[in-house]
């Protein structure tokens, strides 16, 4: 569960400030301050068998009366438990229990470090005195000093004319200043009367009270804002607040005020369900966008669940609703993003048992922007059972599937699919390659209910079809030398037949079937169509080969793959029977490429070519210059031909390029852009530029975005003469790291803005 630990700062009179805690760009223990430390705190571990309540003193010179004071001098060292004290001079007055130090004096317990003038101890209830103090919390960046310290026999804190940063030394971008600090110890935080903030030696506000973390303990609080501006929202504020309800429930409520449309809120609440369960629910409003006409209300909820009940049952659901198809195009939803045109709606239950497994499923589709709805699955039970080695190393699986199938629309078939898989795996496998046949009966039942009497599809129908796949597969490998280096190269042959009988499927409708990727992994299916509506008919050979390059580290340098499917005869089951014009003899040439080109360039690409008709399907390629984890130069470019634009219903060709970068420019200052160009329709599709600095006490963002708006047909767009086709806007993050924030979500979190998320390519094995 997402769960977010807190960093908080409160005001007036006990209003509350808070922010999440992403990663930070800068290494943690870059930004720890070591505290100053004595040799002597080393003498207590080299001494055994010491109970921890016992009170052990070692000096240069004693001076000491029984059962009266005695003075110590030289290199002092007092040690208790965890509590450690070093200093020049000291004395016990052994009646009264109490300890008094001075000189270079240092004081150490597991939480804090601080050094002091002086000391004033009482050892029977270990609580102590400290003046003009500095301190330092362990694991924490937090330092500061204080006129006075008192330890509690709590083990608390009291901190008198106090102050407090987590800058390192020398560096006073930020210094908090306080009347009176208290740090409980066993609820991990700190409370803090009469402060006022300095960023760069300058007040800059005044805080009557207010409470900091000295752990990871959440909190209730205002989370820091964030402000931006944009050619669709004008200028835009949020200020979320985090309310931490129990140990299992959290809120966050973030009112989001857009100059252009209105009050957008937006509430979300995490939970925890016993061990293994966890779920998120959300609700997002706009009341009356002043943007659009008749200023209508726009909404969104969201509900999803998961987990495990015991060790064999699994629960899974999700579901999402917006008002209309533009909702994730105009406002910043915290649920999906502007390029997600897909709401899937699904409930779904498990049952597993180490031979058999059972699940009962519900699911619903909504596509943003289609007038023609899916067909909606009420409900799927599914069982597979399998058992290995039934006889002569050969296994038996069964599948089946029991789906009904309704639809929103009345006047829509809808129906009900029996679908029942026995089959029979003979796998051979060894170091050399392997090879496996495998025997399967298809069987399906279909109850359709038909509302048009003039319905070429029957209500019942029955479908038996045989299947034979034979798949082997052959390893070869050999030392090889290429440009003075030594390799290991391999060369990885693999042939598949598949024969799937046919049978006149015109009578059955279309309720879950679309038509798979041809891509060199997906030659070797056994299977052209998801779904069990259409199962076409096939008499094929796919022939392939990889080949690898492995370094002397056993490192893969190099991956190349290509293969093509060789029909013996035409298939007779189309999913469309204007997909091809004529039937094929072979199916694309597919290829994929992985390499390492030289030191820390890296290339990946893909491609479909129709050899035929002489041109690609489809392709695409990368190049990546990535000599660190946090340096990247990567050029991309795509190329889809005669893809359906269901917008229009019409064909469109993609072709385009594309940058993006994430460099630091200095040890704080971090660069990442991205650039990407419609070759056809010779514009730029999106343009992002962002800026990071980050220090260890402090950091800022300033990001730019320019981006073509996708507007899906609905109600609300009807109401917009002239809706933008592009959106502008500047972003602003700034935190202070502990007063609320430890840096904003790091590079990678930009290198994945906008409508081109960064996609890493498929890097070597290791």
């Amino acid at each position: 569960m997402n769960i977010r630990y807190l960093l908080l700062l409160s005001l007036m009179p006990h209003l509350v400030w808070a922010a999440e805690e992403p990663t930070p760009e800068i290494p943690f223990s870059q930004c720890l301050i070591e505290p100053p430390v004595s040799r002597s705190f080393d003498d207590r571990a080299q001494l055994t068998d010491i109970d921890p309540n016992d009170i052990v003193i070692i000096s240069d010179r004693t001076d000491a009366s029984f059962n009266k004071q005695a003075h110590f001098d030289g290199d002092v060292s007092f040690s208790q438990g965890q509590r450690h004290i070093a200093a020049d001079k000291a004395t016990l007055d052994q009646r009264q229990q109490q300890l008094s130090a001075t000189g270079n004096l240092i004081f150490k317990d597991e939480n804090i470090t601080v050094t002091a003038d002086t000391l004033e101890a009482q050892m029977s209830s270990n609580s102590a005195t400290l003046d003009n103090t500095q301190y330092w919390l362990h694991g924490q960046q937090v330092h500061g000093k204080a006129s006075k310290m008192q330890i509690t026999s709590e083990n608390n804190l009291l901190l008198s004319n106090a102050n407090f940063t987590t800058c390192p030394p020398g560096d006073e971008s930020w210094l908090l200043e306080a009347e009176l600090i208290k740090i409980d110890s066993k609820e991990e935080w700190g409370e803090i009367w009469n402060a006022k903030l300095r960023i760069a030696d300058v007040p800059v506000l005044y805080i009557p009270y207010m409470t900091v973390p000295v752990s990871d303990k959440r909190k209730t609080g205002f989370l820091f804002p964030n402000f931006s501006t944009s050619t669709t929202n004008g200028v835009q504020v949020s200020t979320p607040y985090y309310w931490n309800i129990a140990p299992e429930y959290d809120l966050t409520f973030t009112p989001d005020m857009m100059s252009s449309r209105g009050l957008f809120t937006k509430t979300q609440v995490n939970y925890l369900a016993g061990e293994a369960q966890q779920g998120q629910v959300n609700f997002e409003y706009l009341d009356n966008d002043n943007k659009l006409a008749g200023s209508p209300n726009r909404y969104l909820y969201n509900m999803s669940h998961q987990g495990a009940i015991n060790d064999n049952w699994r629960v899974q659901a999700n579901f999402t609703d917006v008002s209309d198809n533009n909702y994730f195009n105009d406002l910043n939803s915290d649920v999906n993003r502007s390029t997600d045109n897909q709401l899937s709606r699904i409930g779904e239950t498990s049952y597993f048992e180490r031979n058999w497994d059972m699940s009962v499923r519900v699911q619903d589709i909504k596509v943003l922007g289609e007038s023609e709805k899916p067909y909606q699955v009420m409900p799927q039970l599914n069982f597979n059972y399998r058992v290995a080695d039934i006889w002569q190393a050969i296994d038996f699986n069964f599948n089946s599937e029991l789906t009904n199938f309704e639809h929103q629309d009345d006047n829509r078939n809808t129906a009900t699919r029996i679908h029942l898989v026995p089959s029979l795996v003979w796998p051979i496998q060894g170091p050399a390659g392997s090879f496996t046949s495998e025997l399967k009966l298809l069987q399906t039942q279909f109850f359709q209910q038909t509302q048009d009497s003039n319905n070429p599809y029957n209500q019942d129908v029955s479908r038996t079809i045989p299947q034979l796949r034979l798949h082997g597969k052959v390893n070869f490998e050999r030392p090889a030398n290429i440009w003075g280096e030594a390799y290991r190269q391999t060369i990885e042959p693999q042939v598949q037949y598949l024969y799937v009988g046919y049978e006149d499927q015109s009578n059955i409708g279309f309720y879950d079937t679309a038509q798979l990727q041809d891509d060199y992994f997906g030659l070797f299916r056994d299977r052209r169509f998801s779904g069990h509506d259409r199962i076409a008919d096939a008499n094929q050979a796919t022939v392939g080969l990889t080949s690898r390059l492995l370094d002397a580290s056993n490192r893969e340098q190099f991956k190349f793959s290509i293969g093509q499917t060789l029909y013996i005869e035409d298939s007779k089951v189309l999913l469309n029977q204007g997909l091809r014009d004529a039937q094929q003899s072979a199916s694309v040439l597919a290829a994929e490429l992985d390499a390492r080109l030289y030191q820390d360039w890296f290339i990946s690409g893909a491609v479909q070519h129709d050899t035929e008709h002489g041109k690609n399907k489809k392709s695409e390629v990368t190049l990546d210059y990535r000599p660190s984890n946090d340096k990247l130069l990567q050029f991309s470019y795509r190329f889809v031909p005669d893809l359906l634009n269901t917008n229009t219903n019409g064909r469109v060709n993609i072709s385009q390029m594309g940058v993006r970068t994430s460099w630091p420019l200095t040890d704080s200052l971090y660069f990442v852009g991205n650039w990407y160009h419609d070759l056809k329709e010779e514009r730029d599709v999106e343009t992002y530029t962002g800026i990071q600095y980050e220090s260890c006490c402090w950091a800022v963002r300033l990001s730019y975005h320019y981006r073509i708006k996708t507007n899906y047909d609905d109600e609300l767009m009807a109401s917009i003469d002239n809706r933008e086709e592009f959106e502008k806007g500047v972003y602003l993050n700034f935190v202070i790291k502990g007063l609320g924030g430890s840096g904003p979500l790091g590079v990678s979190d930009m290198l994945d803005e906008g409508l081109f998320n960064y996609r890493k390519p498929l890097y070597l094995r290791n």
